[in-house]
């Protein structure tokens, strides 16, 4: 029987959200080559995904954090996820910017929290966790607490692993790294001798590739 993380990884292969090149590496914005992108934002064009994942998600959050009283959407990728999360939930929904804005307000945090309010926060993907533990440092200093963060998917790098344990998050995806090549070999679009450079990949995506 397969589980939630094979059904997803599935889906998102299926849609192409996921592309897995291991002899023709992408380049990040980071700078990192990698045999690996995930764009989970292609699942909002396809209706019958897009409310797999407006579900799944929402299950998740009642299952882990009940207590929550309010949705944050990381921008860009989570707004429209967290909007429809949030709107299932019948919830207040929020979304934080990377920055904040250069005119008017100047807003980091679009919406309305009020303070001491229990966040749950909705993200897509999540590779080194750096601007999503941002977001969810912003919401702190708003003067709430943070709950908890879902995901749709996750690269599960050590870096971002430590980073979620020194910031005190709690983060559960739907999909991750593991259950994507599970699905992308047994499906056929990688051979097994690929396996072994998306894993050696994984361990120093940083300085793989150089």
């Amino acid at each position: 029987m397969k589980t939630l993380e094979n059904i997803f990884a599935a889906k998102l292969l299926n849609v192409k959200a996921i592309k897995l090149q291991p002899t023709n590496p992408f380049t990040w914005a980071s700078g990192w080559k990698s045999p690996f992108y995930c764009d989970n934002r292609k699942t909002l064009s396809y209706p019958d995904l897009r409310s797999f994942v407006k579900i799944e998600l929402v299950r998740l959050i009642m299952e882990n954090f009940p207590e929550a009283e309010a949705v944050a959407g990381v921008a860009t990728g989570a707004i429209a996820q967290g909007a429809l999360v949030a709107d299932a939930l019948n919830l207040p929904f929020v979304y934080v910017r990377s920055k904040p804005k250069d005119h008017g307000l100047e807003n980091l945090i679009e919406g309305e929290l009020k303070p001491g309010m229990k966040v749950v926060v909705v993200e897509d993907l999540i590779s080194t966790g750096g601007s999503s533990l941002k977001a969810v440092e912003a919401i702190r200093k708003n003067g709430c607490e943070v709950v908890g963060m879902v995901a749709s998917y996750t690269y599960g790098f050590d870096v971002a692993k430590k980073a979620f344990d020194e910031a005190d998050v709690k983060l559960i995806t739907l999909t991750n790294y593991e259950a994507v090549v599970a699905e992308a070999l047994n499906t056929g679009y990688i051979q097994s001798s690929d396996v072994d450079l998306l894993h050696s990949w994984r361990k120093d995506p940083a300085n793989w590739g150089i």
